[in-house]
């Protein structure tokens, strides 16, 4: 549960941060995060 929250929390920075971002690069942010969730499970775990 910590990494969704980690994860979501990213996503809503990302939104907020930079509303003038495209489509496109909404689709990269969340697939960098992504994989930043999947290193931080191996870690964490």
């Amino acid at each position: 549960m910590k990494i969704y929250i980690i994860w979501l929390v990213g996503v809503i920075f990302w939104n907020f941060g930079y509303p003038e971002a495209t489509p496109f690069l909404d689709v990269v942010a969340a697939i960098l995060l992504s994989f930043f969730s999947l290193v931080l499970k191996k870690y964490l775990q």
